[in-house]
């Protein structure tokens, strides 16, 4: 199973998120996803962190689609492609209603056809091909010039069958969040793995992402992750998934306590089919920093 680490795109200046990247290499980890909130553009800062940074996998996790329409993304996307010298990984999902509909004032109807509709033209498109589609909530026709770029592997954030059924039928993978390790076994690897044979497709990665903290005070922990994210838990997607794993909210999916009890529960991924994790330090700055050292190339094991 692969390492990374999952940076939040707000709160930091520009330079200090490169540097995390720079850091998160030094330290033997293999990518450097980040989010995409109302901060700076992940796509941009992805490709900079990866000219940057040579040798460590960078990607978004994720940019939300119903705000691009598909010739714009496959545009950036290839454009950071060749920015970051081919270490560029699109990760992309539709987001939520309370934000497309809320934020960006766009309709959130029917967002699996959506999905499924955005890759179809997506896909050929970052294959540098000609696209002319037509569906129910989109259109399409164009083709990116992007010469001397390949085509990103793309990521599609997916928890709910149908959602998981596209990325395993279109997309390269998939990247979870609030999930833990028995839903990924008995959930999420099954189900997009089967849509990926059945179409015919490589096996697809399945990227995780959790909220990590070596503390004596896991508790302490949970409660500021409850406080300042508690809200996600009303998010359709993520009631559904937590309600599917037995938990009252998002802070009962962070892995907490002391170096044993954290290697333990990130073991539980890898066994549960888990090519990629991705490390969310939580907790105070000592423990972050005691957290991504505990990671590190050169952490005992």
């Amino acid at each position: 199973m692969r390492m990374g680490v999952y940076l939040h795109s707000g709160g930091a200046d520009l330079d200090t998120l490169l540097e995390k990247v720079s850091a998160a290499r030094r330290s033997g980890f293999d990518s450097a996803f980040f989010s995409q909130l109302t901060s700076w553009d992940s796509i941009s800062v992805a490709a900079l962190a990866g000219r940057q940074a040579p040798g460590i996998e960078v990607g978004t996790a994720v940019v939300q689609t119903y705000p691009r329409h598909p010739l714009a993304l496959a545009g950036q996307a290839l454009t950071a492609r060749a920015i970051s010298r081919n270490a560029f990984t699109l990760g992309l999902g539709p987001s939520h209603r309370e934000i497309i509909e809320g934020s960006y004032g766009l309709s959130y109807e029917r967002p699996a056809r959506h999905v499924r509709e955005y890759l179809t033209a997506l896909m050929p498109l970052l294959r540098g091909e000609a696209v002319d589609y037509r569906g129910e909530t989109l259109s399409v026709t164009g083709q990116i010039d992007a010469p001397g770029s390949g085509a990103p592997p793309v990521l599609l954030a997916a928890l709910g069958p149908e959602m998981l059924r596209i990325a395993g039928e279109l997309a390269d993978g998939t990247i979870t969040v609030w999930t833990g390790a028995r839903a990924i076994g008995d959930h999420i690897v099954p189900r997009i793995s089967e849509a990926a044979r059945a179409a015919g497709r490589p096996v697809p990665r399945v990227v995780a992402s959790a909220m990590v903290a070596i503390t004596h005070d896991p508790d302490r922990v949970r409660r500021d992750v409850h406080a300042r994210l508690g809200f996600a838990g009303d998010f359709a997607g993520y009631r559904a998934m937590l309600e599917r794993q037995g938990l009252s909210g998002v802070h009962e999916t962070v892995i907490a306590g002391d170096e044993r009890t954290v290697e333990k529960e990130v073991a539980r991924f890898a066994a549960a089919g888990v090519t990629d994790f991705l490390v969310s330090p939580v907790g105070d700055a000592q423990e972050q920093a005691r957290t991504l050292a505990s990671f590190s190339r050169d952490a005992p094991t």
